[in-house]
């Protein structure tokens, strides 16, 4: 007997519905998977049987072939065990194969016949309400994460023999309803107003967070580099509904999603430095999100840029400067989304004390040049804002004064976020950094004094294309944060000197 249900599995951050098709007949006794399935599918036919057995249902020895469709995609979900099982049960005859066109099924079994959570689950809702389906039955570990997605009744299972109750009409299974949020209070554990003195780093982050920038901070050892990045998440702007699903569908593909819940807060990745080029772009036969992707709407962190392999770092061109990675394996191309903003912290020499007042450097030019040579041009040239964090006065951290919070710096930079959005809406962008050169020339108009100071910056310091255009952007969002609707000489003479290239191994 034939019969046919309906799994899914993931292929880069979207769903992927699977036609799960059984055919049992007489013959030689035999459990076949095909349709491209690897071996944590092909593994399926031992939990399947298993979990049946020890669910008190016994099957015929018969000839069971199971074809997973699309066949020319690779799947490699546990989640795909339900379907088989209701499959197979289905096509014995033991459940009826008319009522499950509507119902999608997605959990893997244990040998007893529980049901276990996946990754995953979001996307696939999202895309079984895109196909039409108007049920969907997860292990309860993963229903708080598939109620995200309106539209489509969710129902949690605990093993296989409760299902089957309800598809035999002998049990009753109510569809499983939202739990109330916890209010958030806007208060973050780290705070700006923490950060005493370092009054030109923070105007450059503040600067960055209104308008998408990158930022390399360079300074000696101690001077608060790593407690300016850290920060820097709490004040960007909220993220949008949209932007939040994004972000939440990532991290349950890469199976990082705690609670279920929608991830409300900007994301911070800070990868050590021995990450690999696989790890901070993603990969693997079937790839996953890297680092890029997992800080995509947030910020990704570099903490001692130079100390990150080669690889490492070339590898970041792309995702910086077109906002997604694509990705090609012998199985197939995926592209996943990378808007982030990159902060990257350096020292200015090996020993961290070149430029120091108040320590000797002992490194010599070569070591120093050497050491900041790690970072090619190519990659600094992409990274807007260059900016010297120099170390904090006795007198700024002794003050009882309280330093300017997150709250006040986030309403500043939301204010020129909205300026930004109703400028660009037409574009589909939502800031500076992502305007493109055609765009500049339209939409980001100079003053003649204005103009004749860039001119006269890219002649001195040797501009590239890339620079000429980055330094307009980040004045953009200077005069936007100033509220004021063309590019003066000042908002260019501080995006110049926010884009300070030697800040690496100075004296």
């Amino acid at each position: 007997m034939f019969a046919r249900t309906f799994g899914a599995t993931t292929l880069g951050v979207d769903g992927l519905i699977i036609h799960v098709e059984v055919d049992s007949a007489a013959g030689l006794p035999g459990f076949d998977i095909v349709g491209l399935a690897d071996a944590l599918v092909k593994e399926a036919k031992e939990r399947v049987r298993t979990a049946i057995r020890n669910s008190g249902i016994k099957l015929r020895q018969e000839k069971v072939t199971i074809n997973l469709a699309p066949a020319d995609v690779r799947k490699d979900s546990s989640g795909l065990d339900l379907p088989i099982a209701v499959g197979l049960l289905a096509a014995y005859g033991l459940v009826s194969a008319a009522t499950l066109d509507k119902y999608l099924f997605a959990a893997e079994l244990s040998l007893e016949g529980d049901c276990r959570g996946i990754r995953g689950i979001l996307p696939m809702a999202v895309k079984a309400k895109e196909e039409g389906f108007t049920a969907m039955f997860v292990a309860r570990d993963n229903v708080n994460e598939a109620l995200l997605v309106e539209g489509i009744e969710v129902y949690a299972l605990d093993n296989l023999t409760q299902l089957v109750g309800f598809l035999t009409g002998q049990e009753r299974l109510l569809p499983a309803t939202p739990q109330m949020a916890a209010t958030e209070d806007g208060v973050f554990s780290d705070d700006f107003a923490d950060v005493q003195g370092q009054f030109q780093a923070k105007r450059a982050l503040e600067i960055a967070a209104a308008g998408g920038h990158n930022v390399l901070l360079v300074g000696v050892p101690g001077a608060g580099k790593t407690m300016l990045a850290r920060r820097m998440s709490s004040i960007l702007p909220e993220m949008t509904p949209e932007e939040a699903l994004e972000v939440t569908k990532i991290y349950s593909v890469a199976g990082l999603l705690k609670g279920g819940g929608l991830i409300k807060e900007r994301p911070f990745r800070s990868p050590h430095h021995t990450t690999s080029m696989v790890a901070m772009i993603g990969g693997g036969s079937v790839p996953r999100p890297g680092e890029v992707t997992l800080a995509h709407n947030g910020v990704l962190f570099l903490d001692e840029l130079p100390e990150f392999g080669k690889k490492s770092l070339e590898v970041l061109r792309e995702p910086v400067e077109d906002r997604k990675i694509t990705i090609a394996r012998a199985h197939g191309t995926m592209t996943f989304p990378a808007n982030l903003i990159l902060i990257a912290a350096a020292n200015p020499c090996p020993c961290g004390y070149a430029g120091s007042p108040d320590r000797e450097c002992k490194c010599t030019p070569y070591e120093i040049k050497r050491y900041t040579q790690r970072i090619s041009g190519p990659l600094l040239d992409r990274i807007d804002i260059h900016i010297q964090v120099p170390q904090v006065k006795y007198e700024e951290l002794s003050s009882a004064k309280r330093a300017e919070s997150s709250a006040k710096i986030r309403q500043r930079v939301a204010a020129a976020r909205k300026i930004q959005l109703q400028r660009l809406k037409n574009y589909h962008i939502f800031c500076n950094a992502q305007m493109n050169h055609a765009m500049l020339q339209k939409l980001c108009p100079l003053e003649p004094q204005a103009k004749a100071l860039l001119e006269q910056a890219f002649r001195q310091k040797h501009l590239s294309a890339r620079s000429y255009d980055r330094i307009i952007k980040v004045a953009r969002t200077i005069a936007d944060l100033a509220g004021t609707a063309n590019i003066a000489a000042p908002h260019i003479a501080e995006a110049i000197q926010l884009r300070n290239d030697k800040g690496l191994g100075t004296d």
